[in-house]
């Protein structure tokens, strides 16, 4: 019976890899296709990445997609961070007021957030753009934030800043020298959540983009209707770096942590 049980975890898991892989291994593999065949492999070739960097629309996508995802996650971690410090300060009733009300972008499907910004862009008049697009960003990735850092914040000791103080430190000092180096991982782990949400958002970013701002979400919208391989280029790129930077973000720590291990044996 545990055999069986075992087995059928086991299909069960394979399944869902395969589920989930598949698709980006078969991005990847027919990145390199010859033709623009999406069905058979007719060849190694590097032509779809030599004409994806030739591509203006392409290189602006990339552009727009990094420099609105860098300010939206240094803006929205900075702001996130300090309110949830600030929360962690405020009286119950309060904290879990705004903390009520910062669950709402999350859990409203982003369709009604995305409406939602544009009517009130348009009800104030604002030009739709790189302005917008960002502002957006920003609003929808500072609840993120607030969420990673407050559970760090709940398990540090509340006269930590008291403590500061009492030796000389001024608020300044207390927040910057004491609290948030306490704070360092769960701020780190905020930011690569509000960088890859911004990185990764289409449906907000679609509604309240203009006709001269376009991410690589709304790129590769815009090209589903006709056959282009340069969109499996650029979108194993992306796989290669976001990968390249979880490998990073999760192997640094635990060779620092063997290595302090090593020197306190």
């Amino acid at each position: 019976m545990k055999t069986v049980k075992k087995l059928v975890t086991n299909v069960y898991f394979w399944l869902t890899m395969l589920f989930f892989y598949a698709p980006i291994i078969y991005v990847v593999i027919f990145s390199f296709n010859e033709s623009k065949s999406l069905t058979r492999f007719t060849g190694f070739s590097l032509q779809w990445y030599k004409k994806m960097f030739e591509s203006r629309s392409i290189r602006e996508a990339i552009y727009y997609t990094l420099i609105i995802a860098i300010i939206a996650t240094v803006i929205s971690t900075i702001v996130g961070t300090l309110t949830a410090i600030g929360l962690s300060k405020s009286n119950k009733v309060l904290r879990a007021i705004v903390l009520q009300i910062n669950d709402i972008p999350m859990m409203n499907p982003d369709i009604v957030t995305a409406i939602g910004f544009m009517l009130l862009f348009t009800s104030l008049g604002i030009t739709k753009g790189f302005g917008t697009i960002l502002l957006a960003h920003i609003s929808f990735c500072i609840p993120y934030v607030i969420l990673t850092v407050m559970p760090r914040l709940r398990q540090l000791d509340d006269n930590l800043a008291e403590a500061a103080l009492d030796l000389g430190a001024t608020p300044v000092q207390a927040l910057t020298k004491v609290i948030i180096p306490q704070l360092k991982g769960a701020i780190i782990s905020g930011a690569l959540i509000a960088f890859t949400m911004s990185f990764d958002d289409f449906v907000i970013s679609f509604f309240t983009s203009g006709p001269k701002v376009s991410n690589i979400a709304i790129y590769v919208y815009s090209s589903i209707k006709r056959i282009n391989p340069t969109i499996n280029a650029l979108s194993t790129i992306i796989v290669v770096i976001v990968t390249t930077v979880l490998i990073i973000v999760n192997v640094v720590p635990m060779i620092k942590d063997r290595k302090l291990r090593g020197v306190q044996k």
